[in-house]
């Protein structure tokens, strides 16, 4: 019989979270599975229920709750022989991994595509000894973007970023940091408030970031905002939701498989919407290393 491990974040979701474990229990076991279920209580332990997944040689791993339970889960196979078929009950307040890979962002819904024989091969990324399913971002604005609260993203979804972000400005003339940015074979150095390198089309509920993305296609897609007074805040708000940022004339835009970012200012970072490392720091894909399940096509 094969196993899956269903890794569950009680607190996600505004609690919800423990309603939907004996649905997906059920929906699992009629498909021929036995069920282990792991509820999260602190850091990392998401991560270490996915290692001993892959250790055990489960074929399925779900994970129910946010971007960050996600986040862990998909640490949990950094450098793991044997990595199981990943399935997605998304919890949180954003959801970017769900809504690039077309997953229901009703948790009903997507319990019941667990079903599904369709499985995408997605990118990893990778920061230096750490996976990122998403997004990482470097400067001052992503040091701000780490302290959005829970409740801003409840009522507000992707706009609280830039509330936050609005906040940050008005509060500091000139937030841009010297950075240095190698890629593939070039080199970009300035200041910058804010560098964002994605492996999908959506990032902070704006699914149009970066609209020509594929989740497999091995590349960094990569954002560097040169300036960004509040009057150019706006500028590239609507451009972000109309999906042509990368034609703004404040930003730079280029793809890679490789970039190292670099300052002599103390700038840390953030990775999938959770507070990140300081820099340095060294940015890589794992093409296709990752088997989600996704609903069948229609």
């Amino acid at each position: 019989m094969q196993q899956a491990m269903i890794i569950i974040n009680p607190s996600s979701g505004k609690e919800d979270a423990l309603e939907y474990i004996s649905q997906a229990e059920e929906i699992l076991q009629n498909n021929g599975y036995m069920v282990t279920v792991n509820e999260t209580a602190k850091e990392g332990d998401a991560t270490r229920f996915c290692i001993t997944a892959c250790r055990e040689g489960y074929e399925l791993v779900v994970s129910i709750g946010g971007d960050g339970t996600l986040h862990e889960v998909i640490n949990g196979m950094i450098d793991q022989e044997h990595r199981p078929r990943l399935g997605i009950v998304p919890l949180g307040t954003v959801n970017d991994f769900a809504r690039a890979l077309q997953v229901p962002l009703d948790p009903g819904q997507a319990i019941a595509a667990l079903t599904s024989s369709r499985i995408q091969p997605v990118d990893a990324g990778r920061l230096n000894d750490r996976l990122f399913g998403n997004v990482v971002a470097a400067g001052s604005l992503a040091e701000t973007l780490s302290g959005v609260s829970s409740d801003d993203k409840s009522r507000l979804g992707a706009f609280a970023y830039f509330k936050e972000g609005f906040k940050e400005l008005a509060g500091s003339g000139n937030p841009a940091h010297s950075l240095t940015i190698q890629y593939d074979g070039g080199i970009w150095e300035g200041e910058s408030p804010l560098f964002v390198a994605a492996l999908t089309n959506s990032v902070g509920g704006f699914e149009k970031l970066a609209p020509g993305a594929q989740v497999d296609d091995g590349l960094l897609h990569c954002f560097i905002i040169k300036d960004l007074n509040i009057f150019n805040t706006l500028t590239v708000s609507i451009s972000l939701l109309l999906g042509n940022l990368k034609d703004h004339k404040d930003v730079i835009y280029f793809t890679a498989s490789h970039v190292t970012v670099s300052s002599p200012a103390p700038v840390r970072t953030n990775v999938d919407g959770e507070e990140g490392p300081a820099l340095p720091i060294r940015l890589s894909t794992l093409p296709r290393y990752v088997q989600v399940i996704v609903p069948e096509e229609e």
